[in-house]
């Protein structure tokens, strides 16, 4: 066992799915998969549960990932004991405010882990080298690399009368209490409908929207990476196939600094072994899960 298998058992342990995983660490999927079949291996048990929507952490897991993660960060700070201070270039990234937290941690950590970078993180519409933001956030003089596309889903408190519904449709919304988010994704689902809606609340942010959710104010329209794993909602899908894409926006007009050039690039490479892993007739190497 080594330190990049460990480093990429904790990435899945993170993302729950071998793609994100991968793309988290600017690697194929196919190094992901033969990583924890290694590990799996060596250690004698089963790692992760292969599911349709990703992969589920078996007991193992759960009682590796603490010790794996102590080993990684233990080896993290030994590489950089003795490491001379190097010059710093500042690096300022601009963050919408309903990101998926998960994913963008998992983002930003080869920035944070070069010590010739100090990340300035502000928002969205803040001066900025380069923004994560949703494609329709995209301003006329930017270039965009794709990070991620994701759906929405309804989140709603545990106890209220649609969780018996498995899929929501508009209608069945129609005077239900709506709690409204400070940005208007949520448009496309509502549509014609949205004067019939009944707003109680406007959310400032992706956690008071859950926060309100889960105190039973109302329901909300969120993206699924906001809503999945939080254990105080009940989480449906919508009748509108409503999906947003988020990326990396930087001025194509402005020079990037070399260190957010080189993260461009790797983001730009990653994204385009996605795209030929998922043609038609792409050889796929067998993995514990994909």
């Amino acid at each position: 066992m080594d330190i990049r298998e460990l480093r990429y058992f904790a990435a899945v342990y993170r993302a729950r799915n071998l793609t994100a995983a991968a793309r988290a660490c600017f690697v194929s999927q196919p190094s992901i998969s033969t990583a924890i079949t290694n590990l799996e291996a060596e250690l004698g048990t089963t790692l992760f549960i292969r599911h349709k929507k990703g992969v589920a952490p078996t007991a193992s897991a759960e009682q590796f990932h603490a010790l794996a993660r102590r080993i990684i960060d233990e080896a993290d700070a030994a590489r950089s004991l003795f490491r001379k201070p190097a010059t710093r270039t500042t690096v300022t990234l601009g963050l919408m405010r309903t990101l998926d937290v998960p994913r963008t941690i998992a983002l930003l950590k080869p920035l944070t882990a070069r010590s010739d970078i100090a990340l300035r993180l502000v928002g969205s519409d803040e001066r900025a080298d380069a923004r994560i933001i949703s494609k329709t956030m995209l301003r006329a003089d930017e270039h965009f690399v794709a990070l991620w596309s994701e759906r929405y889903v309804a989140a709603l408190p545990p106890s209220h009368p649609l969780t018996l519904k498995d899929r929501l449709r508009t209608a069945d919304l129609a005077g239900a209490a709506m709690i409204d988010r400070c940005h208007c994704e949520q448009s496309e689902f509502f549509g014609r409908a949205a004067q019939r809606r009944q707003s109680v609340a406007i959310a400032q942010s992706e956690d008071w929207a859950m926060a309100l959710v889960a105190a039973g104010v109302g329901i909300a329209i969120v993206p699924e990476g906001v809503a999945k794993g939080n254990p105080d909602v009940a989480v449906r899908e919508i009748e509108v196939k409503v999906r947003r894409e988020v990326g990396l926006a930087y001025r194509a007009s402005v020079p990037l600094a070399d260190a957010l050039k080189d993260f461009v690039a790797k983001l730009q490479k990653q994204r385009s072994s996605d795209r030929t892993a998922r043609r038609p007739g792409a050889r796929k190497t067998p993995g514990t899960a994909r």
